[in-house]
Parts: structure tokens; sequence; C-alpha cells
């Protein structure tokens, strides 16, 4: 299913501010709210769609990175982002203040402050690097990821601390009489729960040290520097709780012969006087294999050739860019007796002579051409 464009979701412009982008995400949560549409499954995907825009638009840099590069840019394309697998205690858990009392105690027991928590996984950041041909066909990569995980036969019982509420009540005698506040817990952070069976080997909330397997689907059009989210990859968290998500930072391998800009691609094609004043067919270099190209008698030095759709695929799903090859007339450095006796008696003729005609195009002219 194809997702929709985030300012569409909150229905907000993309010139719109911090605030609107709050009151809009407020204003469609309120809307789809379980509380307020129970046994509802559109409501409620709705609610997540809406909590998922908001996720990004109200960061600045996942929304710069959305607006660049698209839902791929901020982890829609490797491995489901952040709606897809969120569940309503991780919403509440990261947005429940914005409902204010709009909602009482809050839905499933996860609104209002002091509440117990379920426990989440840290991120783990990983690089991965690509090559030109990868980046522009995209790829699966499989990765060994070191994380946290749960050791087998761990156990955990009711914190005895705060008996599973997760929060801690303190009263206190004031002039103006007892006054009663509540915080975190402070045995189990929050979690209701403490650890009871530890196996050896792991640590207070029976966590080891282990490595995984990691599938990654990279899109085609990966730009060197974006990151892509693999929901649920990164280390376990504590007593069943959510992980974190594995972070992929893709790193562009510079290739020798083609070099990129955006989507389309560069490179230089050296050919000899003779070639270039009789006419001649060459091949040159594409990710998808060699290709053949005509190049006209009199061709001159600079001129560029442009192969349409030889470039890289928009990560946006925008279209294809373009290959552009730039000629060279080589001219040599070392010649033989002969050569040379060729270019004396040459030196002066007519057809040797540069003699333009004022239409030729400047530099600036065929830069401009190249994205006409």
């Amino acid at each position: 299913m194809t997702k929709r464009d985030y300012y569409e979701v909150l229905e907000v412009t993309k010139t719109a501010n911090g605030d609107e982008i709050k009151k809009a995400y407020r204003k469609m949560a309120i809307k789809y709210h379980p509380d307020k549409n129970p046994g509802d499954k559109e409501a409620e995907e709705k609610f997540k769609e809406a909590a998922e825009a908001y996720e990004v638009l109200s960061d600045s840099n996942k929304r710069a990175r959305y607006d660049q590069f698209g839902h791929a840019g901020v982890g829609g394309a490797a491995g489901g982002g952040f709606g897809g697998g969120m569940n309503m205690e991780d919403i509440f858990s990261q947005f429940g203040d914005i409902f204010g009392g709009a909602f009482g105690g809050g839905f499933g027991g996860f609104g209002g402050g002091g509440r117990q928590q379920s426990a989440r996984g840290s991120n783990l950041r990983i690089r991965i690097k690509l090559t030109l041909e990868e980046i522009v066909k995209g790829t699966t990569k499989t990765v060994k990821v070191k994380k946290m995980k749960a050791a087998p036969g761990v156990t955990s019982k009711v914190c005895p601390t705060c008996h599973g509420s997760g929060a801690q009540v303190k009263v206190v005698n004031t002039m103006f009489g007892q006054m009663q506040t509540q915080t975190t817990c402070g045995t189990c952070q929050g979690l209701g729960k403490v650890a009871d069976k530890i196996p050896a080997g792991a640590n207070e909330q029976g966590l080891i040290r282990d490595e995984e397997e990691v599938s990654i689907k990279i899109p085609a059009g990966a730009r060197d520097g974006i990151q892509l989210n693999v929901r649920g990859k990164g280390n376990d968290a504590p007593f069943g709780g959510n992980p974190g998500d594995l972070l992929v930072v893709i790193e562009e391998e510079e290739d020798k012969i083609i070099k990129r800009e955006g989507d389309n691609l560069h490179q230089e094609l050296y050919i000899s006087f003779a070639e270039a004043a009789l006419g001649v067919h060459k091949e040159v270099s594409t990710v998808g294999g060699k290709v053949k190209i005509k190049i006209d008698a009199g061709t001159q030095s600079g001129k560029i050739l442009r192969l349409s759709g030889k470039g890289v695929p928009s990560i946006d799903s925008y279209g294809t860019g373009d290959m552009f090859v730039h000629i060279n007339v080589w001219t040599p450095q070392k010649l033989t007796k002969e050569q040379k006796e060729f270019f004396e008696n040459e030196l002066h003729s007519k057809g040797m002579m540069p003699e333009p005609t004022g239409k030729e195009k400047s530099f600036f002219e065929k830069v401009k051409d190249m994205f006409n």
C-alpha cells in the first residue's frame, strides 16, 4: 500500500510551522482517538498514520530528510517506518501529553504521568557502503549486527517498591494540608517489573550481547548520507518490551569512471584527432552495461552527449536521471617522424585551421543544455 504524503495526512501545507503542525496533529489524533472510536480499525489506522506524520514533521532533521528524499529518507523504504510497527503504547508514551485533558486518564492505561511503562530497547546505528551499481539497481544486504538480546531463561517479577504500578506516591504535610506527588519508581524505572532469575553472563536486566543477521532492503536511488530505519532490529528491551530500531546510514563508494550528480551521471570520453574528424562509433560504460554511441564527423572537444534514462532512478519515483558523456579530443604528446611530417605539411592548410562559425556553444550554454 502506498504511503500518503505526511503533509496531506495532517492537512497542512509544506510551509507550516511547528505550532501549526502540532495543532493539526492534535486535531487528527482527537478525531481518530481509540476512546472516541472503540472497535473502529479504520480510525485506529488513521490514528497511527497521524502519529507517524507528526513524528517526522515535528522533528526538524527528519522533516528536512523527508522533504528531500520522501518516505525513504525517514525509513519508509527499509522495513516499515514509524507507524507501520508502532503500537498504541508507543504513541501514547511519546505523544500522550499532546492530548492534554481531552481523554482524562488516557487510553488503555497509557495516559497521564507516573504510569507503568513498557521498556523500549535502544537504537543501533550502522553504516553500509554501496557501489554505484547497487545504488542504481537497489539491493538487499545481509549484515551481522552485535546487539543486546534477552537471555534465554530470564524471568521477571513485580517490582516490590511500586507493586507493579511503575510509580511512587509521596505524601507531604504542608501548611495547606497534605500534598500528594507521584514520581516514576526509582527501583524499576517505571517498568513495574524487576529481574527475578538472571542467567549467567546476563546483565541486571537479563540482557546479553549477541550477534544477529539482519536483511536490509536498499531502495534504488539511495543517496550518500541517507538514513534508513529497520524497525525492531535494534537492542532488545528488558522484560518483553519493544526492541529498538536499526538505523542504517548509506555510504556511496566513488566510481572510478562514472561520477554522480543528483540523479544524473557523468563520464568523460577521449577520442583522437582522426576519430573527431572522421566520426566513429564508440562504446561507453553505463551501470546497465556497455552502450554504443555515435560520434559525428567534425565533433569538437567539449561536446556533451546525453543518454536519456541511463542515470539513477529517483528515490521518490519521479523518473530516472540521464547519463552525460563529455567528449574530449586527445592531443598526442609524442609523434613519430611520419606523423610529425604529416602535421607540418597540413599545419597551414585550410581544412586544419580553426574556422569558428559563431554558432559554437560556450561552456555555459553546454551546461545549460544538460538540464533542459
